[in-house]
């Protein structure tokens, strides 16, 4: 996978406007879409899916998601089952 930083709008902390990730194939041809990273969270925007319209995930639920390898698995897993 290819991810590309397409608008760093931070000082020396991570504002409201966030940083964009733009998350392409592993051949950079298809755009799978953008990652935000804001103060608040992440946001997941698939495919060309715009920021407002996007899936929000805030920071306490990605630490959760994130705090062991079987937490993380467990959540992939139930993704994959959706």
């Amino acid at each position: 996978m290819e991810v590309w930083i397409k608008s760093l709008e931070v000082e020396m902390q991570v504002k409201q406007k966030g940083i964009e990730l733009e998350v392409r194939s592993k051949d950079g041809k298809e755009q799978l879409g953008d990652c935000y990273a804001t103060m608040t969270g992440l946001v997941w925007c698939q495919g060309r899916t715009k920021k407002e319209n996007g899936v929000k995930v805030k920071w306490e639920e990605f630490i959760a998601i994130c705090a062991s390898d079987e937490a993380l698995k467990a959540a992939v897993k139930a993704a994959k089952a959706v």
